[in-house]
């Protein structure tokens, strides 16, 4: 990766195609993400483009043009929840462990701060150590364990469930 530049940006529509690729990779790997693949192109479209819209942040990590790393917070839609969001991220496997992950959430954290954002919140798998310690790192705290919330080939995993909330 030397040579490579990352460059981490808001999401815009001509990155569609390729974020769509790159939730393909990491789903497929049956280890991270609850997609077991990516949904099909056009409803991630529709998705993607409605996150826009919305003003949802969403942030992606571009190497000469492909998406391989994203990172978003869909904010509640309800009145009495609209102060929160809920962040899902990804990085493709040869792009891992060479700090993608803190610029990515960093970026889509700071922009969900200037948005009024109070509570982030997730669930990630609790097999997912270099992830938690990511999380941790940036300020979310462990809440609780949802026990077998997850079932993947037969094998259940417990999610730990995290915020980071702006004082």
């Amino acid at each position: 990766m030397s040579s490579e530049t990352v460059v981490i940006e808001a999401m815009r529509p001509e990155h569609i195609e390729s974020f769509h690729k790159a939730l393909d990779i990491v789903s497929r790997e049956r280890r991270y993400l609850t997609f077991l693949e990516a949904p099909p192109l056009e409803s991630l479209r529709e998705f993607v483009l409605g996150m826009i819209e919305g003003r949802h942040p969403q942030f992606v990590a571009v190497i000469d043009g492909e998406v391989v790393g994203w990172c978003d917070i869909r904010r509640e839609g309800r009145p009495s929840h609209a102060h929160r969001g809920s962040l899902g991220m990804g990085i493709v496997p040869a792009h891992r462990d060479k700090g993608l992950g803190r610029r990515l959430i960093t970026a889509t954290l700071d922009a969900a701060r200037t948005l009024g954002l109070h509570r982030v919140e997730l669930d990630v798998h609790a097999d997912n150590p270099r992830a938690i310690a990511l999380y941790e790192k940036v300020g979310f705290v462990r809440e609780g364990v949802a026990r077998d919330a997850v079932k993947i080939d037969d094998r259940y995993i417990d999610a730990i469930q995290m915020a980071v909330i702006f004082g």
